[in-house]
């Protein structure tokens, strides 16, 4: 089959509208919000600790926490803090390693998340513990949400 000029010129037409169109649909870099925004403006440890307190502060009072039950709490909410040293890994470094060696360090960066999130599970049953029927179902049911929304710390493909 052969194809006049027409019939190309009309698909790279069609084609640039596709793409027009794509374009015209995705979200400005400014869409989504103040979190969205926030996120691109760069990491603000300070923000996410005060966010991180207002949340437990929210669900302390949810749960109605009772003297006896204070203990557990604060040894609960410090044992989900993120480390006062964190960061975030760095780029610049990543890209001076060899394939083996980046390899390497995501491995133990991987090693080491996956300790913290141990360490926050555990903390998490031994708190849970020392909670009553009621104080659960309402803890299941706000962890639940906070999960649903796919939390706030995943990345999403693009």
């Amino acid at each position: 089959m052969k194809h006049s000029p027409k019939h190309w010129i009309a698909a790279a037409s069609l084609a640039a509208l596709g793409v027009v169109a794509v374009a015209q649909t995705l979200p400005s870099p400014t869409a989504g919000g103040p979190a969205r925004q926030e996120r691109r403006e760069g990491f603000d440890p300070a923000r996410m600790h005060e966010r991180m307190a207002e949340r437990q502060a929210r669900l302390k009072q949810k749960l109605g926490i009772t003297p006896a039950q204070e203990s557990a709490w604060a040894g609960w909410t410090a044992a989900i803090q993120p480390p006062a040293n964190w960061r975030r890994p760095d780029r610049a470094e990543f890209e001076r390693l060899t394939t083996p060696e980046r390899i390497d360090r995501m491995r133990t960066l991987r090693t080491e998340r996956m300790a913290r999130m141990d360490q926050r599970a555990d903390a998490t049953k031994t708190f849970y513990a020392a909670l009553s029927p009621e104080q659960k179902k309402t803890f299941d049911n706000e962890t639940a949400r906070f999960l649903q929304r796919g939390g706030r710390h995943h990345h999403r493909m693009r």
